[in-house]
């Protein structure tokens, strides 16, 4: 049978229904919609603008209230573009790399595109290990470093983490500590032993902090920028024959294409051979898998506390090895055999007051309040607390005459007098300040 026509009334109650709908939707969007479009469109607008700022050139307030432009970063980029021949490559952390290739036009070691982690291992290796071995390998790669100094943010504070890059191939650097504990602060920005010689510390503060120079044998200071921000050092014996050699030896994957996967030079082979490949924590799927690795890193960095005491005790037993190699002969010669009594004894043994390299490093840690140092280092040898130096003085004369409470009351601990005398007859007691 045919369908009767609508009535009036449904017909009414369906425009109703949508005018409703309608309104409701309009009052939506007037209540809720245009507002949050609004915080929405004003966001975008905000984070535009920080995200698009100049972020290498900002503003600063010094003491004096001064408001200043500090514009170091560009500056020691346009030096580079001015005052280095154009193949000159520079080695600088990854970070600066696009900088360094965008404003300055020179070629990077390394820069935000660097996917190879073995490569950015090798940079942190060089920049963190001592002055010497750092040059080794800088000599084949570069011409000149560009290290970001200043304080805040700089290459010194976040060089810790670069030392643990450098340890996840290169597992000589921090042996048996992912986490690279020995290498960092120790307390009041006071430096490890292991940071203190790294080259990254040298070119950081090359002139700035008292005793700390760079190899003039090795690298040459050519720039810093005004404000201390950026410092450029010439990298001298650069091998010429890696450069030549990685120049004719340029492979990429078509004809004069753009993507040319770099190849070591053979003259650092023999160091790149030291390392391991990297297997991502995500690389299931490969046989050489490092499981035990990155389970002692994850368990070092939820564990900070036993970290740390393991990386002192790691710097207290170098200490205590240096001291073997640098002390009087008849306490090297006998070492292990003597008990802890005896070699007291032979420590303060007026004969055996010398200054080596152990009295250096025990009046260097007092001076500088390596407290958490000094006291892994007596721990692992009691007797260094008795060393003497040529005028008869040790760490309890060097406690008192630093007015240092703290290393007093340890020193005591482990049985160090404050009544013995030295060359001129004077005790600790008499050093006491006022």
């Amino acid at each position: 049978a045919p369908s009767s026509p609508p009535s009036v009334f449904s017909m009414l109650r369906s425009v109703l229904v949508r005018a409703a709908r309608v309104g409701l939707f309009a009052y939506a969007v007037q209540e809720y919609a245009i507002p949050h479009a609004q915080a929405f469109y004003d966001m975008s607008h905000t984070v535009a603008k920080q995200m698009s700022h100049p972020t290498i050139l900002f503003k600063a307030n010094t003491r004096d209230g001064q408001t200043i432009i500090v514009d170091d970063y560009r500056d020691a980029y346009l030096w580079l573009r001015d005052n280095t021949p154009e193949d000159a490559r520079i080695m600088a952390w990854w970070d600066y790399g696009y900088q360094i290739t965008g404003i300055a036009n020179r070629t990077t070691v390394a820069d935000g595109n660097t996917w190879n982690h073995e490569h950015i291992a090798l940079l942190g290796r060089a920049l963190t290990s001592p002055e010497k071995e750092g040059h080794r390998i800088a000599r084949h790669l570069a011409d000149y470093v560009l290290v970001w100094a200043g304080g805040g943010g700089d290459d010194l504070a976040k060089s810790p983490h670069l030392a643990r890059i450098a340890n996840s191939i290169y597992r000589h650097m921090c042996p048996g500590d992912p986490t690279c504990r020995q290498f960092g602060f120790l307390q009041q920005g006071v430096p490890s032993p292991m940071m203190e010689a790294s080259l990254l510390y040298k070119l950081h503060s090359h002139g700035q902090k008292p005793g700390v120079e760079a190899d003039n044998n090795r690298f040459r200071h050519v720039h810093t920028s005004k404000y201390g921000k950026v410092r450029i050092y010439k990298i001298l014996s650069v091998s010429k024959d890696s450069k030549e050699w990685v120049k004719k030896n340029r492979k990429c994957n078509v004809p004069g294409g753009w993507y040319c996967p770099g190849q070591y030079p053979p003259a650092l082979q023999k160091i790149v051979k030291e390392g391991r490949n990297f297997a991502q924590l995500e690389d299931f799927n490969r046989g050489d898998s490092d499981e035990e690795y990155q389970k002692k890193y994850f368990d070092m960095l939820n564990n900070p506390d036993k970290a740390k005491r393991k990386a002192q005790k790691k710097m207290a037993q170098q200490e205590r090895k240096k001291a073997a190699a640098s002390g009087s002969d008849s306490y090297k010669a006998d070492l292990d055999k003597m008990d802890p009594s005896q070699r007291i004894r032979v420590m303060n043994n007026r004969a055996n007051w010398k200054d080596t390299e152990l009295t250096s490093t025990m009046w260097s840690m007092i001076a500088e309040s390596k407290l958490d140092l000094l006291e892994e280092v007596l721990e692992e040898e009691p007797a260094f607390g008795h060393v003497r130096s040529s005028d008869g003085r040790g760490p309890m004369f060097w406690a008192h005459e630093f007015g240092n409470k703290r290393v007093v009351d340890l020193l005591k601990k482990y049985g160090v007098s404050e009544t013995e005398r030295d060359a001129k007859g004077m005790t600790p007691l008499d050093m006491r300040k006022g």
